[in-house]
């Protein structure tokens, strides 16, 4: 296994250029995207160049195209929009402007691009790539440059990264900007919800996405929103009478407001627009409500990238320089994308011909196969909001006689209240009766149990916290009381939504099902805490908010630090022994460096890390970014690294301490927690109606939670492989630490296909 290790130190940059360029529409996490390619160029050796204003830039040459610096990428991070400009530029469709371009390139030795845009920008850059020798060969024949500068340069590497709100690239389940962009549009609707409230008013919002209803279906599932309008779903004939008795039954359930989302390429059956007004007008004049029209417009496309966003961005960056070093002149163009939480490159033509076929499929009339082509992130979110939307009257209902409890456990996480509402409206629409236990196994065991309701769970997905309560306790004390309360409301099913003590008390009831029946249950457990610390679940629901807490205090704390000049901050990050907020938190900030119980650090490793602050205070960038996880050492401990800090950097530094504590868990969630909780939890619902059906009441119900090694791993509540320690090396590259890298998983071109055939269950 060893033996197959690639490390990418063994990959040289030595006398390559690199070329970064920003084109078509903007898109937050661009800037963190093009520092990454900027940093990690220059950690291997390469030249970096900077392409203002995309194409046109590169047409126009002169001070357009300027050599990058280390230092000329700071502060980039937290910045919307892109610092190096974006232009659609109609000289570059023509010929003569790609010969300009091709020349202009040449002059500085440049022979790797690295384009940040839409499928139009990286279609341009493929083509500029096949007309390479024959452009070269043109410009040998006018004299402009010369045959061994011609066969110097005979060969463009072309690397694309997606830049677009719209997520409608596909290949990738995210483009860089689509989560910032969602963040923007949930908190326009957080604060319109609270004003449509006390007026009772219908409000339709207009969000972008002119041939992809992403951020339209997303967001309407992140908010609850009463229906929704895509170009991939038009509604079917006498949609119309449908929109509007929803609405009014929604009302007649005590609902003061309605949402109504539409994106702005919405179609009807026969690809006529549907617009605001003419859905503004059509409940006016059927249900006569109070309703106003909002158009968010380019709101979504300002602003601060979220923390998804840079790190989507970073990571893409980075893999984006590693596949320019490795190409070869055979390589074709690829894309960087990503796939489940892994950073994949495809044949960008293929992602192109594939995002085509949408639009085609679209134009045609094949709706779902369109739906299909997008992939399976875009499916599952349309699925779970079919599931969600559509409340059935009690006569439809199914009945299944079945009761299932659902209770919350351990701190509170972000999302956990959307995670609810999901799971008690699919239980209701599978037919079963919802029973809601209040302040986990604790109100368990004192009957704390309510039946709950469709409507009960209204507006639930926006709220932070636990709407249930939630209760660090577990169950072994209360065991004989559970069981009792179990036969009392004869619970048929469990569904926990928590950390690590729900994890812990589903084994715990699991261990007791020998000595009480009522035990034998189907019970499943959805992963939601702060810490990101659940075996087997990749992401937990709250960690995304806790992130953006993180990575927003960061940027608010080094804009303090940019001030006073010559100041390091150690934050104290929560995670208990797991190191997930720390790493991934500090590689949203750009952090210098991130302390965590996984890796462990001594005196020299703190030396080390002074010494490095100490040099960066010589260059222009005067400030440094520690993370410290709460749990990462006993004795190293934030107190200690704070004076040892302020010790040792006397006279070059000076050191403040913030200790974050539980901002982390409280707010609003994020739009990913919402809509991630949203989705899981139906899952988790369907899977409990499935093992219903099959083996009620057998005892041979298997918890959805693999156990694992019993001893320090459990002792310290870490699972044993974590994915997100792959990130770790990235950190510290971009905050010039000489460290190694594993490659191994990069270098696959793999093809769209084939990957789309695996079985991904895309987030």
């Amino acid at each position: 296994m060893q033996d197959t290790k690639k490390f990418f130190e063994n990959l040289s940059g030595a006398g390559k250029s690199i070329g970064v360029l920003t084109s078509g529409g903007d898109a937050q996490g661009m800037n963190a995207a093009v520092r990454a390619v900027v940093r990690m160029g220059i950690y291997v050796g390469a030249k970096v160049y900077f392409i203002h204003e995309g194409y046109q830039g590169m047409v126009d040459g002169g001070d357009n195209i300027k050599e990058a610096s280390w230092e000329s990428v700071s502060s980039m991070l937290q910045v919307g929009g892109t610092v190096i400009g974006s232009a659609r530029c109609k000289d570059f469709r023509t010929h003569e402007g790609r010969l300009r371009a091709a020349l202009n390139l040449v002059q500085r030795g440049i022979t790797n691009l690295c384009v940040i845009g839409g499928d139009g920008s990286l279609t341009g850059a493929n083509l500029f790539r096949e007309e390479w020798s024959g452009l070269l060969d043109e410009l040998v024949q006018s004299g402009q440059i010369s045959e061994e500068a011609a066969q110097t340069h005979s060969a463009l590497h072309i690397v694309g990264m997606v830049g677009s709100i719209d997520n409608d690239f596909c290949g990738t389940d995210m483009t860089i900007g689509t989560d910032s962009a969602l963040h923007r549009i949930i908190e326009v609707v957080d604060a319109i919800m609270t004003t449509a409230q006390s007026h009772q008013r219908t409000f339709v919002l207009e969000v972008m996405g002119r041939h992809c209803g992403y951020l339209a279906l997303v967001s309407a599932l992140a908010c609850g929103a009463d229906w929704v309008l895509i170009p991939e779903m038009p509604p079917k004939d006498g949609w119309e009478e449908q929109m509007c008795h929803k609405l009014s039954e929604n009302r007649a359930d005590k609902k003061r407001l309605n949402i109504i989302i539409v994106a702005e390429g919405a179609i009807d059956q026969n690809n006529k627009p549907i617009t605001t007004e003419l859905i503004k007008d059509l409940v006016v004049r059927c249900l006569g409500f109070d309703t106003r029209v909002t158009i968010l417009g380019h709101v979504q496309r300002g602003g601060t990238p979220s923390a998804f966003d840079r790190i989507l961005a970073s990571r893409m960056g980075v893999e984006a320089v590693l596949a320019l070093l490795e190409a070869s002149p055979g390589t074709p163009a690829c894309v960087v994308s990503l796939c489940g939480n892994q950073a994949v490159r495809l044949p960008l033509m293929e992602c192109v011909q594939m995002t085509q076929e949408v639009q085609k499929a679209m134009d045609e009339k094949r709706f779902e196969e369109a739906v299909k082509l997008r992939g399976r992130s875009f499916e599952n979110n349309l699925n779970t909001y079919k599931l969600l939307s559509h409340r059935k009257i009690d006569a439809e209902l199914p009945r299944s006689s079945f009761n299932v409890a659902v209770l919350n456990v351990g701190a509170p996480a972000a999302g956990m209240n959307a995670a609810v509402r999901s799971a008690v409206r699919v239980g209701i629409t599978e037919g079963h009766t919802l029973f809601a236990v209040n302040d986990g196994f604790e109100g368990f065991s004192k009957g704390q149990i309510k039946e709950i309701k469709w409507g009960d769970v209204g507006g639930w997905t926006g709220q932070g916290g636990s709407l249930l309560g939630t209760k660090r306790t577990l169950p072994a004390k209360h065991i004989d009381k559970i069981a009792e309360q179990m036969r009392i409301h004869n619970i048929n099913a469990l569904l926990v939504i928590g950390g690590f003590e729900a994890y812990l008390g589903l084994l715990e009831l699991q261990a007791a099902r020998s000595k009480h029946a009522e035990l034998c249950v189907p019970m499943v457990m959805v992963p939601a805490t702060v810490s990101n610390n659940i075996p087997g679940s990749d992401l937990s629901i709250g960690a995304d908010t806790a992130l953006n807490a993180i990575t927003d205090t960061c940027d608010r704390i080094k804009q303090s630090a940019s001030g006073t000049k010559r100041r390091v901050f150690i934050i104290e990050t929560m995670g208990g022994y797991c190191g997930y907020l720390a790493t991934v938190g500090g590689l949203a900030a750009g952090a210098d460096a991130a302390y965590i119980y996984e890796e462990p650090f001594d005196i020299r490793d703190l030396q080390s890390n002074v010494e490095h602050l100490t040099e960066k205070m010589k260059t222009s960038i005067q400030r440094g970014l520690v993370l410290r996880n709460e749990n990462c050492s006993e004795n190293y401990t934030t107190d200690f690294i704070y004076q040892l800090y302020s010790e040792e950097g006397k006279g070059v530094f000076d050191c403040r301490k913030n200790v974050l504590g539980h901002m982390q868990q409280g707010g609003a969630p994020s739009p990913f927690d919402r809509n991630f909780g949203t989705k899981i939890a139906a899952k988790a619902m369907q899977w409990i109606s499935k093992k219903l059906k099959e083996f009620y009441r057998t005892g041979k119900e298997k918890l959805d939670v693999k156990v694992f090694r019993q001893g320090k791993k459990m002792f310290h509540r870490i699972p044993k492989e974590q994915w997100w320690l792959r990130l770790r090396p990235l950190m510290k590259i971009l905050a010039k630490y000489k460290t190694s890298y594993d490659v191994s998983d990069s270098g696959q071109l793999e093809h769209i296909v084939r990957l789309r055939a695996k079985d991904i269950s895309a987030i």
